[in-house]
């Protein structure tokens, strides 16, 4: 394909996905699956074939998806949910994987390796379409966590287990404990590539004054990352996943400037947005409806296949979390049931099965024909189920304390910004004077006015308002920072073990008490 070819059809699918972003609002649908739907009938509509390449997915789309991911998540918040995130996304992911091969060998007869295969990849959860429901309806941050995380080590993980399937059955055979060791160097040997890589970048972009400069290395961290776990024989995504979290978590730091963090996440938020934008759209140029209708029986088995691995994974293992750390709710554990949607990592793992693989064209087909039925039918559930269980009751309550948030924190960022201009020689201060003090104003009136919210009595606030929970957040914020500390000290030898574990163990008693946020 030349490269006028590919401009234009690049303009149609831009086009394309400019007019389903305007329905999709009109008509209320998610816009990842309105672009699924609009991709359908472009194939007949150009000239030459086009389609989703394995390979353009896996080295370029996945690392910049995993990337943004990571860079906006925040690491306390994702450390206060880590064994929910935990059980889902590698046990949890594992149990599914196998409950679906079981099934689909019983039900539609096929060897325990092709039955593997799709049964890593349909394990897998893209929870894209769930994050936008939930940029639109307001949910409890820790359920937002819990399925952004899961997705985040969810993708990893199915690399992972995909690649050592793909060895077994090169190989014809794996010992147990060979297995075993495989897959922790594989996932270790990803996280200590993208530590590594994480790390060294911190420094370089703390030199960098240019916003733009510092732009193009957290692309060629990204991508970079992504290469070199590929080369070293590690997992590339987990290496990614780790990068992402430092360079988001740590260099992303309070000096840096205000225009150098709008200028790069901004870019990330549209480059995350372009991928999934193009990658859908390719889903539905991929779908072929007349094989999908020829083979519906078998495709319909492997939906229920993985909704059944789905049922006895998020039940069992969502329900055993009371035992160690705060429960979830079931209002909750039904959300993450219907939202098992798939999407680009499956087609993606999908068309990179071999060649040699019997029956590999059958197999495609299943997996494409599930993430249709997924992306149209539980894509399209979705919204109605997440106001169905009443998850996103947003009282006028909560809507004040967020605007008084929102102005003390951006009153607050702009007084540091005012800072850095006054120390960089930039500003002078007699303007800064100025210019701070029409700033404080904001600043004492907000606080004043939450204090006097957070002041009044919990039963003068409506139950369902979630200014209790309010509280929770920095109630627990301030606890976990309490726990930290004397952690710490027993590490550095100031404090005694035994002192530390009791007065945590008090902590993690109060945790348990406060309300899921």
């Amino acid at each position: 394909m030349d490269v006028s070819e590919l401009v234009k059809i690049s303009t149609i699918l831009l086009l394309v996905a400019t007019g389903v972003a305007f329905l999709s609002r009109r008509l209320g649908i998610p816009y990842v699956t309105g672009l699924v739907l609009a991709g359908l009938p472009i194939t007949e509509l150009l000239s030459r074939r086009i389609g989703l390449d394995p390979s353009l997915v896996l080295n370029l789309f996945l690392p910049i998806l995993i990337f943004e991911a990571g860079i906006n998540t925040d690491v306390s918040r994702l450390h206060s949910t880590f064994k929910p995130i935990a059980l889902l996304a590698v046990p949890g992911a594992v149990l599914a994987g196998g409950i679906i091969a079981v099934l689909l060998k019983l039900g539609l007869g096929l060897s325990w390796i092709p039955a593997l295969l799709v049964g890593v990849i349909l394990a897998n959860t893209d929870t894209v379409s769930m994050i936008a429901v939930f940029r639109e309806i307001p949910v409890p941050s820790r359920l937002s966590t819990i399925v952004e995380g899961e997705t985040l080590f969810n993708d990893a993980a199915a690399l992972v287990a995909f690649n050592l399937i793909l060895q077994v059955y090169s190989t014809g055979s794996i010992a147990f404990l060979e297995g075993i060791q495989q897959l922790l160097f594989i996932s270790l040997g990803g996280g200590f590539v993208g530590l590594v890589l994480g790390y060294l970048s911190i420094p370089i972009f703390a030199r960098l004054d240019d916003p733009l400069s510092s732009l193009l290395l957290t692309v060629a961290v990204a991508l970079g990352t992504f290469q070199v776990g590929q080369f070293v024989g590690v997992s590339g995504a987990v290496a990614v996943v780790v990068a992402g979290l430092i360079f988001g978590n740590l260099g992303l730091s309070p000096t840096t400037s205000a225009s150098s963090r709008i200028i790069l996440l901004s870019f990330w938020e549209y480059a995350s947005f372009a991928a999934n934008t193009f990658i859908f759209l390719l889903i539905g140029v991929e779908i072929n409806l007349v094989t999908l209708w020829q083979t519906l029986p078998a495709i319909l088995l492997t939906v229920l296949a993985y909704q059944v691995g789905r049922l006895l994974t998020v039940y069992p293992l969502l329900t055993a979390v009371r035992w160690f750390d705060r429960p979830i709710p079931l209002r909750w554990q039904h959300l993450l049931f219907v939202g098992n949607i798939k999407g680009s990592l499956s087609m993606a793992l999908a068309l990179s099965l071999p060649n040699t693989l019997p029956g590999r064209e059958f197999l495609i087909t299943l997996v494409f024909g599930s993430v249709l039925v997924s992306l149209v039918g539980q894509g399209l559930s979705l919204p109605w189920l997440v106001k169905r269980l009443k998850l996103s009751k947003f009282s006028e309550t909560q809507q004040q304390v967020e605007e008084l948030q929102a102005q003390l924190m951006t009153a607050k960022a702009a007084q540091d910004e005012l800072d850095s201009l006054l120390r960089s020689g930039v500003l002078p201060k007699s303007i800064y004077e100025e210019m701070r003090s029409s700033y404080q104003v904001r600043v004492v009136g907000a606080e004043k006015a939450l204090r006097d919210l957070y002041n009044r009595r919990l039963d003068e606030f409506d139950p369902q308002s979630g200014n209790s929970s309010k509280l929770n957040v920095i109630r627990r914020r301030l606890l976990l920072a309490e726990k930290g500390v004397l952690n710490e000290a027993m590490r550095k030898r100031i404090l005694s073990e035994e002192i530390v574990r009791q007065r945590i163990q008090s902590l993690d008693r109060q945790l348990l008490e406060l309300n899921d946020d």
